[in-house]
């Protein structure tokens, strides 16, 4: 398991968390029983799971549990990503290939369904009615941003309200009640509870902010997908609201985000065009306000070692390339 710095604080926690993330490829069918492995075991920065751990560590709580729930949130993760990649017909991931592109979609939904269930039984074992009220509506959450998607309509697609609601569900949801529940654990007071889900809602936002500007301005190697993926899909992020708000009247842009376009050369063009419009800046700057937001939900909290890494990991999350 390959431990980003910030986290060698808890290297020997999340190795507990990843063996019993291995419970989950427990199952009768070889053929799923390698492939779970490999999902589990197949890379992410497991910043879910490290937002667990940390946020039990300002009070004690039972380590046990506080795994459960760790590999729980990382489980449930990993289902969203097999969900996606099938919603999206995406092929690779991190550069590898994806479960939809050597399975059928039922079995493809059928896998995530099951980490579904298994990451509830994680959950379940914490005895926790609030942490497991908390994880259901966190996958509600979850799938219904997806629902809205598929099935809402296109008006107020431009604004970045609808963005950050999108978002929220899409990633700031797990991340705040990762950090949320993880206090729970702790039997913290109530208020650095909430200030520990201030702390994981603004971290998510700022993280998906800066995965939505690396998807037009990233490289591709590092990546592991194509530049403009969200462009080609006729997913707006944030970046393409403030380039068109700016230049209303484009159709670069708008032909690739509705398909109509001819080929990788005009999303190229459409890729730079963003790039030089100083949305890139506008969307990096909004990513440092959600950031500096998150550093301050923190300002309640005991000062020790744990409290300075999820600082730490606030300027990771904000200075990545990947």
């Amino acid at each position: 398991m390959k431990v980003i710095p910030i986290f060698e604080l808890i290297r020997e926690d999340l190795e507990c968390v990843e063996r019993k993330m291995r419970e989950v490829s427990r199952i009768e069918y070889e053929q799923l029983r390698a492939t779970l492995d490999y999902l589990l075991g197949s890379g992410g920065k497991r910043l879910r799971p490290a937002l667990v751990l940390l946020s039990s560590k300002f009070y004690p709580a039972d380590a046990e549990k506080v795994t459960s729930l760790a590999a729980a949130v990382e489980t449930l993760h990993t289902a969203t990503l097999i969900h996606d990649d099938l919603l999206d017909n995406a092929f690779l991931r991190r550069g590898n290939p994806t479960l939809n592109a050597t399975w059928n979609s039922v079995a493809t939904v059928l896998t995530g369904d099951y980490l579904f269930a298994r990451a509830a039984a994680f959950a379940a074992e914490t005895k926790s009615v609030r942490v497991v009220s908390i994880f259901a509506q966190t996958l509600m959450s979850i799938c219904g941003g997806e629902l809205k998607q598929i099935f809402g309509s296109d008006q107020g697609q431009t604004t970045r309200e609808y963005y950050y609601q999108r978002i929220y569900s899409k990633t700031a949801s797990l991340f705040a009640a990762s950090a949320e529940t993880g206090a729970l654990l702790s039997e913290a007071p109530e208020p650095e509870v909430q200030a520990l889900r201030d702390y994981g809602y603004n971290l998510g936002m700022a993280f998906q902010i800066v995965d939505d500007i690396l998807d037009l301005a990233g490289d591709e190697d590092e990546l592991g997908k194509p530049v403009g993926s969200d462009l080609r899909q006729g997913v707006i992020t944030l970046p393409t609201i403030y380039f068109l708000q700016a230049h209303p009247e484009d159709e670069a842009v708008t032909r690739v985000l509705s398909g109509r376009y001819g080929g990788d050369d005009e999303v190229r063009t459409a890729v730079e065009m963003i790039k030089e419009s100083g949305a890139i800046e506008s969307s990096t700057a909004e990513a440092k306000r959600f950031a500096a937001r998150s550093r301050d939900a923190l300002s309640t909290l005991p000062h020790n070692e744990y409290r300075q890494a999820m600082l730490d990991l606030t300027d990771f999350v904000v200075e990545r390339r990947k």
